[in-house]
């Protein structure tokens, strides 16, 4: 068992004294130094010393950083922009929202080894069905901007209107949602409108994605805005807290063609903004065109 030892510590450890002297001599180099000048910019090399304390281990250093932490004020939050604390027994964190195996986009190509992961997609499918009241869910996205992107991808490529070019955007859309639209309508070609519900004008647009709750959490009813873009062949967006949706109505009885959020919400911490899967619903005639 223990005969290949010594080949997994040079090959876990790194370069010794002699790896590195060759590296460098098939470089043309004469040291590390020189490697790292000739490397990095020097509008961004620093030529002074860096200042540490002594290394000390690993307990001890997670005890003075949490000493530091407990300096901050904590003030509850009821705004969130999309983020939310929360609490979630921790054999459930370690094991499924921790685990890339689950929370990444991509469906494995294995199912016969991946049984467990393939019944906690379906079950996370129809629960985004059950409180979106729409026809399909895909396995999740990346984030909630990027599936909003995609949302918006999905009506040009779908809405009637062909030949329409704007895309409306609520301008209490989440900030992160809106910039990330912004920058793949810029890359598409599309013309973004930026405004209020009240000063829509349907005429032009193949689609609009709206918040719900809003980033100022109201929880406008887009029944009669909905039936509006149908009338002029614009696909309808809704960005909705999918935890919300367990007491609102549901953006798919507004008649929404589309509807997309974050699953943050159901469990998985904040983590300094990522990662949080995406969910992504629609409406069963747009099945062709779905994402992921």
């Amino acid at each position: 068992m223990l005969q290949y030892q010594d080949e997994f510590l040079r090959r876990h450890i790194g370069p010794g004294d002699v790896q590195i002297a060759e590296m460098l001599r098939e470089l043309g180099l004469e040291s590390l130094q020189q490697l790292i000048v000739e490397t990095i910019p020097s509008s961004i090399l620093s030529n002074k010393p860096i200042s540490l304390p002594d290394p000390i281990p690993e307990s001890e250093a997670l005890a003075k950083l949490k000493n530091i932490a407990a300096k901050n004020k904590q003030s509850r939050s009821f705004i969130g922009l999309g983020y939310y604390d929360t609490y979630t027994p921790n054999v459930i964190l370690r094991n499924v929202l921790e685990n890339p195996g689950w929370y990444t986009a991509y469906t494995p190509y294995q199912p016969e080894i991946s049984q467990g992961r393939l019944e906690c997609l379906l079950n996370f499918q129809q629960m985004t069905l059950d409180l979106t009241a729409m026809d399909l869910a895909n396995a999740s996205l990346l984030d909630e901007a990027t599936a909003a992107a995609e949302a918006m991808a999905l009506a040009k490529r779908t809405s009637k209107n062909r030949n329409a070019n704007k895309f409306f955007v609520h301008e209490n859309c989440f900030p992160q949602t809106i910039d990330v639209i912004r920058t793949r309508a810029e890359c598409f070609g599309f013309e973004l409108v930026i405004g209020s519900i009240e000063d829509i004008n349907a005429e032009g647009l193949f689609g609009a994605i709206f918040q719900y709750p809003s980033m100022l959490g109201d929880a406008t009813d887009l029944t009669e805005i909905i039936a509006i873009l149908h009338k002029h062949n614009a696909i309808a967006v809704v960005a909705a807290d999918l935890m919300s949706l367990s007491l609102l109505k549901p953006p798919g009885e507004m008649g929404a063609d589309v509807v997309t959020g974050s699953t943050q919400r159901f469990g998985v911490p904040m983590g300094y903004g990522g990662p949080h899967a995406a969910y992504f619903a629609t409406k069963d005639e747009y099945k062709r065109a779905v994402p992921g």
